[in-house]
């Protein structure tokens, strides 16, 4: 973690990572920086960290934030896809990201946002922060192979997470201070639970992303990684009041440590 007071800074940039209901961690921190004053001046985000980071951007309250995850269902049969891949259409979905970004478009939000979605068709990330809003949201949180992929002008996006979870590159260039968010943890297991070939290749595709998720967090000026959301199910709703909880735990004391410096 650099050493730089935020009463030194121009700009404040907010980084927010993927990882599912852990991301509601984000929201708690948000609580604890609005809490003490502090306010970011732009936003990137990946997965659930670019849903958390629009709803930031637009200025909604921390309770709305929240309300938005509780009432958005993951699993409904109606939402189910029918010629398309993944189990649940994404684009059902727009009608409720509509309500909350009615005119959907980034220019529309109080804050640069920048939204990183994974284009399957060339394997490559792509970074989003202009234009249509909804669409890049669904895509960056398009979640492999439980939600379809979004059609973009012709091109098949999908979870962010895939290319790029902690897309700190593109606040770089424009902040002088950074808050990092990671919610994707790869704590120790035990060999009992790495039994069969999918428990495997999830425990391998967390390590694979929170490799690439480390070295990225330690260049934040401050950042908040709470080990306790390991024990959270990425898709578990029920684990929403205690990831945000801990997140607002592990945010104040981050804050505060920040504002004291």
């Amino acid at each position: 973690m650099k050493n730089m007071s935020i009463n030194n800074t121009k700009s404040i940039g907010l980084v927010l990572s993927g990882g599912g209901v852990r991301g509601m961690a984000h929201i708690g921190l948000i609580k604890a920086m609005r809490e003490h004053g502090v306010e970011a001046d732009l936003v990137a985000g990946s997965s659930v960290g670019a849903l958390v980071g629009a709803l930031y951007a637009n200025g909604n309250s921390v309770e709305s934030m929240l309300s938005f995850f509780r009432e958005t269902p993951l699993f409904q049969y109606s939402f189910f896809a029918i010629n398309k891949p993944g189990f649940i259409d994404t684009e059902r979905y727009f009608k409720i990201f509509k309500g909350y970004f009615p005119e959907d478009t980034f220019e529309s939000l109080g804050k640069p946002l920048y939204v990183v979605a994974t284009d399957l068709l060339k394997g490559e990330e792509r970074m989003f922060n202009q234009g249509e809003l909804i669409k890049p949201l669904l895509a960056s949180a398009a979640l492999t192979p439980v939600f379809s992929p979004v059609e973009i002008d012709g091109i098949l996006y999908a979870d962010g997470g895939i290319m790029n979870n902690f897309p700190k590159e593109y606040v770089d260039e424009h902040a002088s201070y950074i808050i990092g968010s990671n919610v994707s943890i790869a704590a120790e297991v035990h060999k009992n639970e790495l039994k069969n070939s999918l428990q495997l290749a999830g425990r391998v595709t967390s390590l694979m992303i929170y490799a690439s998720n480390r070295a990225k967090l330690a260049e934040c000026h401050i950042s908040i990684e709470p080990k306790e959301l390991d024990k959270i199910g990425v898709l578990d709703k029920k684990g929403i009041e205690n990831a945000y909880a801990i997140g607002y735990e592990h945010g104040s004391r981050a804050i505060e440590k920040m504002l004291s410096a």
